[in-house]
């Protein structure tokens, strides 16, 4: 199963990443992740908090100014595992096109289906929003 979102920014790539990686200011613009911490390299285990929960899911690429993605296990693998992606693509306007999606496996997804479809697909749309509005007035 899979939640795919998209945004048009009108700004940069390189804008866009910086804020994305500008992991302490999250608390300030992001509703959806509230936090992350550590250091985002392929391989690394880093700290995400979301509203009601804390994971550590692993780096499993990043590439600067178009991909960060991490993979995370309820517990453990096969259970319920999601594959966060961001990509970002720069058009040939001088926009960005900001892609947010996920990627779940594991026996519990269907349990969860209609949440992640309404509440987790909401909750990226709402941060790809803020994320615009916060790029776009510099």
């Amino acid at each position: 199963m899979e939640i795919k979102t998209e945004i048009i920014i009108n700004t940069t790539t390189e804008k866009v990443w910086k804020a994305l990686l500008d992991f302490d200011n999250y608390p300030n613009w992001n509703p959806f992740i509230k936090a992350i911490s550590g250091k985002p390299e392929i391989g690394n285990t880093i700290k995400v908090v979301l509203p009601g929960m804390t994971f550590k899911p692993k780096v499993v690429a990043f590439e600067t100014d178009k991909e960060f993605r991490w993979l995370g296990h309820l517990l453990f693998k096969g259970l319920f595992d999601g594959e966060h992606i961001f990509n970002i693509k720069e058009n040939p306007d001088g926009t960005t096109t900001f892609y947010h999606s996920e990627k779940f496996s594991g026996i519990l997804v269907p349990l969860f289906r209609k949440k992640l479809l309404s509440e987790t697909k909401q909750g990226f749309e709402t941060m790809n929003i803020k994320l615009k509005e916060v790029v776009e007035q510099f």
